[in-house]
């Protein structure tokens, strides 16, 4: 193996390609943004735990307002979260691009937060229609999340740690989840009741974002924590180092929007995101009304039942982690196999799950239970494959192109509750759940499909447009000089 060197600009220590810390600030920037996610998730799945508690008739806690809210109004605010996510995904990316992933993300977080915590007051003020606002501005909000995300990866992550970083920050979702449904039980019932769950969640976004604001940086060159050794390790890894002070290549790069839609890999990831989307959030706002529905489980159960999936979905993520790298280090695989292995695992043994849940019958909760944590458990090898594959085919625009992948997977977000709320007109009929999961089954199938025929990781073209650009011109120029 060739190593690099490279001479630190500030104080001339050498510095192999290879030879960065083991860890470093490249690491707190994605433990910071593991916890961005978190609590971010936290705000967005409080409600499908809450509106169980809001809609309960049996009096979960009679110290505060039930709602006597039909399925499809439900199905329609654990939708309408996503109009507003929908609407910014493609601006979101510009954004972040433009004025860096920091500022994007701390506003989109901050803002969520507050209107979490204003979600109470919205619901016994307006009813459904203010708490529908109120949802809608908060996805407004979080469709800042994944674009600066994979801006700011872009930017920290050196190759041979993408795996590593993008599943520690992608672990921060489920984490949240898990959090946010294990104590929703215990809250709705306790003298807080609740409108506490959205109190806390909301409250640890603002927490976040002062922690964010004071260490977090949207590259090395703006951190002033980071060593130079550290510095020049992500930069020469990167291939990404200017000989301008401010680095700032990506912001005067235009991106090449014909280029990116006539990309076949990056196809085949848009599509693969919308099956995944459609699963994924068809199971986030759906477990827990159908748990409670179909199997009678009480809201402390219920919650805790419904965390469960989530916690195998960490605690996978990290081993699938694990995993991939060693496999990768090893050279056992290659970038393109794992990503494919890893994406095939994540969706067709939750697949097999799903047609299983859709087969069993409602006096069998256990076996419910158990498939619902391998469906939602082991789809979080998916993090490995689709997803980190976009900063494999552009570091420069992963952020743009995570904004249009997520577009397109969150119109699957929008329509998927809703979809539930046409089929399913009584919560407590297990046939009518069980087209639900044959759907998602179908979905995973096709996906996953597409992106192992279709699916690459090679560095694309047009991932530096200007560069190739100036060495066509300078070639014309030299030819017409020989001429």
């Amino acid at each position: 193996m060739v190593t690099r060197q490279i001479t630190s600009e500030t104080s001339g220590e050498i510095v192999s390609e290879t030879g960065g810390p083991k860890v470093g600030v490249r690491h707190l920037q994605a433990v910071l943004l593991f916890f961005g996610f978190c609590v971010s998730f936290m705000q967005r799945c409080n409600l499908s735990l809450a509106i169980v508690a809001m809609m309960d008739r049996n009096s979960t806690n009679p110290d505060f307002p039930e709602y006597a809210w039909s399925e499809q109004t439900k199905s329609v605010l654990l939708s309408s979260f996503f109009w507003g996510y929908l609407v910014m995904q493609i601006p979101s990316g510009m954004l972040a691009q433009r004025f860096g992933g920091k500022v994007v993300l701390l506003c989109g977080v901050a803002f969520s937060g507050l209107l979490a915590l204003l979600t109470p007051y919205s619901a016994q003020l307006g009813d459904w229609q203010l708490t529908c606002v109120v949802r809608v501005l908060q996805g407004f909000c979080q469709s800042v999340l994944y674009t600066s995300g994979h801006t700011l990866l872009g930017q920290w992550a050196p190759p041979a740690e993408r795996g590593i970083l993008a599943t520690l920050c992608y672990s921060g979702p489920q984490f949240g989840t898990v959090i946010i449904l294990s104590i929703g039980g215990e809250l709705a019932t306790s003298q807080f009741g609740w409108p506490s769950i959205f109190y806390i969640s909301g409250g640890c976004g603002i927490i976040w974002c002062f922690m964010w604001l004071l260490w977090g940086a949207d590259s090395p060159r703006q951190s002033k924590l980071i060593s130079s050794r550290e510095q020049n390790y992500i930069e020469s890894a990167l291939a990404e180092i200017s000989e301008s002070e401010n680095n700032a290549t990506t912001a005067k790069i235009t991106t090449p929007w014909l280029s990116i839609f006539k990309s076949v890999p990056f196809w085949a990831i848009l599509i693969g995101n919308c099956t995944y989307s459609w699963g994924f959030w068809t199971m986030m706002t759906q477990i827990p009304s159908y748990i409670k529905n179909v199997y009678n489980q009480d809201i402390q159960s219920n919650a805790l039942l419904s965390a469960l999936p989530y916690v195998a979905n960490l605690v996978l993520s990290l081993f699938f982690c694990a995993l991939a790298h060693k496999l990768l280090s090893a050279k056992v695989t290659s970038t393109n196999a794992s990503r494919k292995i890893f994406n095939t695992i994540g969706t067709w043994i939750p697949m097999a799950a799903s047609i299983a849940l859709g087969s069993i019958d409602a006096d069998q909760p256990d076996l419910a239970v158990i498939l619902l944590t391998v469906a939602v458990g082991v789809n979080s090898a998916s993090f490995l494959g689709a997803m980190v594959n976009l900063i494999d085919l552009s570091p420069n625009f992963a952020g743009t192109l995570m904004s249009m992948t997520n577009f397109a997977g969150t119109m699957m977000s929008v329509i998927a509750p809703l979809v539930v709320g046409v089929i399913v007109t009584d919560a407590t009929n297990p046939n009518q759940w069980r087209y639900i999961f044959y759907i998602v089954a179908l979905f995973y199938f096709f996906g996953n499909l597409l992106f192992v025929v279709l699916g690459s990781s090679k560095l694309q073209p047009w991932n530096e447009p200007l560069q190739r650009h100036t060495k066509r011109v300078e070639q014309n120029v030299e030819m017409k000089c020989h001429a």
